[in-house]
């Protein structure tokens, strides 16, 4: 008697620590899959950035922490956008689009105004123009837009070429943006995503 029991309390042990080791097994297997998806989507998708610099106060603020997303198609005015503009875009006095070097410096910024529309800056009132329309610009809490950087001096309205952007920081008196010679129009290609969520130092949607 027993000798039976010894066997059956043996057989309980053995498949016991089978069906622990298979639980075991299973959950190593689900968490290798998660972090191999998880490392694909922040390889081809997403990525988080560290902010650098004021020039996007109040929205964003120095080490701010995002997230931006990479499968990025067509701008739109209003979107956040980090640029490597290596390639300063401006317009001769004849309006022919002039490149020279760009700062090759990674920013972010705020997209102003698509390829098509116009862009004009009342510099003495401080006030945006996009097509005509006087811009609504509650992200701007810091100094309304009176500085000139160079870059279209005389030429205000501008309109955007073909596969460029106009982008500004919120914090316009010590952005380096599209009114710079350094900077200009940006170009789509130079775009590398769009800012989605702060994750630190609080989580919300970034607008």
């Amino acid at each position: 008697m027993n000798l039976i029991f010894l066997q059956i309390h043996g057989r309980v042990n053995e498949s016991l620590k089978k069906s622990v080791f298979a639980v075991m097994l299973g959950f190593i297997e689900q968490l290798l899959a998660t972090l191999f998806v998880m490392s694909l989507i922040f390889t081809y998708c997403l990525r988080i950035v560290d902010i650098q610099g004021e020039s996007m106060e109040n929205t964003l603020l120095h080490e701010d922490r995002v997230i931006i997303g990479l499968l990025y198609n067509k701008p739109k005015a209003g979107d956040i956008v980090v640029i490597k503009p290596d390639e300063a875009v401006t317009l001769s006095d004849e309006g022919v689009l002039e490149f020279s070097e760009g700062i090759h410096k990674t920013i972010i910024k705020r997209v102003i105004a698509c390829e098509g529309q116009t862009v004009d800056i009342d510099f003495d009132k401080g006030i945006v123009y996009v097509d005509g329309e006087r811009l609504k610009e509650n992200y701007v809490t810091l100094g309304m837009t009176h500085i000139d950087e160079g870059a279209f001096t005389g030429q205000y309205p501008v309109t955007v070429p073909e596969g460029y952007v106009f982008v500004m920081g919120d914090n316009r008196p010590v952005s380096m943006d599209s009114r710079s010679d350094k900077i200009g129009f940006v170009s789509e290609e130079s775009i590398t995503g769009r800012v989605l969520i702060r994750i630190s130092p609080k989580m919300d949607f970034v607008e």
